[in-house]
């Protein structure tokens, strides 16, 4: 399992991003904006490698990586309005960026890349991050040092000779706020030190131009964090750990979530409810604009969301009901992140339209017993879902690269169904039960997205994922007892996505994307 505990607003639910692809789009956005910060000048040139035999490799273009990295390395928001022209504007500012596929001695992950950065003063650095799913990103090298900077907190890296005897005051100098969050970290290489340290709040400039002037120090490097930083502890680790805590102060899982993140965060439990709503909103928004008449253009699909939703309303349908409602809401979402739109990664962007589609339903019409969401409701309702990717997160990924679809839309699907159950007013037992059965019947489903668009069969497989979490809830609260816990259900997706070959996760050379049409699919306005 990760030895880092999860957050439900930095690794879970979120980013807000422009799609397609959180790994692609949203952890190449945060691996230039961090790159960024540790060069700590103005940028002249950057080269992003990648290796071969990865995934970044085969689908940076179609996925929009080469605009994320350009945009987090000109210092922009995800969702600046400028992001689709993010090379065009680099090079007109005459801030030179290139690709390169190469092979990488440190390449342990599908979505590896080296950094190459040069300055307009003359400073080089290169650096080895990995997009490790949902947004979430590590760097593993900086000019050479293994480190292990995550972008939670405030991290300063600071290299000095081994025996020039400064060791001892930038420690000092580092420490003296108060704000260092555990231990120094040190390393010897070569003959030097490298001290690491993680901090609440930035370095006060004056002691960091203290730290520069130290006999034998020979770089410092800092890095702002572009997630929420942790301050506290974990309440649990594992879903029976959840559930345990969940009976024994008798509250629902969205409850017990909210008590988590509180306490991870070191924020109030209001601060964590005001930022899932807001959340919220960029989600109902994004259902709404999918369901509207100006969309952006997508690559391979033309807009049916809102066909569907007509249909169903008119009665044009087979069956109909809440199902296809919430189907239809959640291509809504899937629309507009194919377009570069703005959604809410859940937990990444390519199962970004599931828990819109289900809890936006659940929200604007209610269903059966219980009346329309409102707001804090809404926002339990995605924090029970949280919760489940949480424990997703912690004992497997959100990286389609690594284990395939089942731990994205399968992922989201669990979620939403926790979410349901959670909306009934149902236990956090009852949560978790509805999330497992959900990844019990879709184990093993395989990443083989189209051309290495996230389109084809990403919509439908979300429309798909959102209908059946009404199912799974309804099983569980009619009376099914979930024999294999989620804890051991994810340990077997997780082993599962493992056994799977390169070719059907996230590279298109597997599944659908291999069939004659989809092979023959030209672009939509071609």
């Amino acid at each position: 399992m990760k030895s880092k505990a999860i957050s439900i607003l930095n690794d879970v639910l979120g980013p807000v991003m422009r799609g397609p692809s959180s790994s692609h789009t949203a952890g190449s956005f945060h691996i230039g904006a961090l790159a960024r910060a540790l060069l700590g000048d103005e940028l002249a040139s950057a080269t992003f490698v990648f290796d071969p035999g990865g995934s970044l490799a085969e689908v940076y273009r179609q996925q929009g990586s080469d605009l994320g990295f350009a945009a987090g390395m000109m210092g922009w928001t995800i969702t600046d309005d400028r992001f689709s022209q993010a090379l065009r504007l680099a090079a007109e500012q005459g801030l030179s960026i290139t690709f390169a596929v190469e092979p990488l001695p440190d390449a342990d992950h599908p979505n590896t890349v080296e950094i190459r950065m040069a300055s307009r003063g003359g400073r080089r650095l290169c650096a080895v991050a990995k997009s490790i799913g949902g947004g979430a990103v590590v760097f593993t090298r900086v000019a050479g040092w293994p480190v292990h900077l995550t972008g939670d907190a405030h991290e300063v890296l600071v290299v000095l000779d081994e025996v020039d005897g400064a060791e001892q005051a930038v420690r000092k100098l580092l420490a003296q706020d108060g704000q260092v969050m555990g231990q120094v970290s040190r390393l010897v290489q070569g003959g030097e030190v490298l001290l690491y340290a993680r901090r609440q709040a930035a370095l006060d400039v004056g002691i960091g131009t203290e730290v520069e002037a130290l006999p034998g120090v020979s770089a410092v490097w800092s890095a702002t964090p572009i997630f929420f930083v942790r301050r506290g502890k974990p309440l649990f680790s594992s879903a029976a750990e959840m559930v345990a805590l969940a009976e024994e102060r008798d509250c629902s899982l969205g409850q017990v979530a909210l008590a988590y993140e509180s306490a991870l965060l070191g924020i109030s439990e209001d601060e964590v409810l005001d930022e899932i709503a807001r959340r919220f909103e960029v989600m109902r928004r994004a259902v709404h604009r999918g369901l509207g008449e100006d969309l952006p253009p997508m690559q391979l699909l033309r807009p049916s969301a809102r066909q569907v939703y007509q249909a169903e309303a008119e009665g044009r349908t087979a069956i109909g009901g809440i199902h296809t409602r919430a189907a239809a809401r959640s291509m809504a979402v899937m629309h507009v992140n194919g377009g570069a739109g703005v959604v809410c990664a859940a937990p990444t962007a390519g199962s970004a339209g599931v828990i819109p589609g289900v809890v936006v339903t659940l929200a604007e019409e209610g269903r059966g017993n219980f009346p329309r969401l409102d707001r804090e409701r809404a926002a339990l309702a995605l924090l029970a879902a949280s919760a489940v990717g949480l424990v997703t997160a912690t004992r497997a990924t959100f990286a389609a690269e690594v284990a395939g679809c089942q731990v994205e839309i399968t992922a989201s699907g669990a979620m939403a169904a926790a979410a349901v159950i959670e909306a009934a007013g149902g236990s956090a037992r009852q949560a978790t039960g509805a999330a497992a059965i959900v990844f019990q019947n879709t184990m093993g489903l395989i990443c083989d997205l189209v051309q290495g668009i996230v389109e084809i069969p990403c919509h439908t497989r979300n429309a798909v994922a959102a209908s059946g979490a009404f199912v799974c809830a309804d099983l569980i609260l009619g009376g099914y007892v979930n024999p294999i816990p989620l804890d051991e259900t994810i340990d077997a997706v997780y082993a599962v996505g493992q056994m799977l070959p390169r070719e059907l996760k996230c590279t298109a050379l597997g599944g659908l994307a291999l069939t004659p049409s989809a092979l023959a699919m030209g672009r939509v306005g071609e």
